[in-house]
């Protein structure tokens, strides 16, 4: 079954969140997808981290490679759809991008993004 990831589920697992664990298990066997814009918003996230811990840097930069050569398939998402479903839900235009593909495929969406969560199955 095909299941849309966000940064922040990527993230969890591969940076060591505590949420890490239990998000790994879940999607475990199943087939990712993701707007392909995934890697830009998990360097970004690694960015942030080193921010707030820059002696971590190599760990980060370990954990960064580990989450980018995860098997996602990247998938490209069209800019009319995800904007308009981004003004109508007040997401923004990188969230609306998982929901879209999300609803798309008929699929889950794992995040840890309370706004997208409230979102998953709320038709537009």
């Amino acid at each position: 079954m095909a299941v849309v990831v966000d940064a922040s589920a990527i993230g969890a697992i591969t940076f060591g969140e505590p949420e890490g664990p239990t998000l790994a298990a879940h999607l475990e066997g199943e087939t990712l997808l993701a707007p392909a814009l995934i890697d830009f918003e998990l360097m970004n996230l690694a960015v942030k981290k080193v921010r707030r811990r820059p002696e971590q840097v190599e760990a980060i930069a370990i954990s960064l490679a580990t989450a980018l050569a995860l098997r996602v398939d990247r998938v490209p998402v069209p800019g009319p759809e995800v904007f308009a479903l981004a003004a109508g839900t007040g997401l923004t235009a990188y969230d609306a991008s998982y929901l879209w593909l999300a609803r798309s495929r008929d699929a889950e969406l794992v995040t840890l993004d309370a706004a997208l969560m409230r979102l998953t199955g709320d038709p537009e």
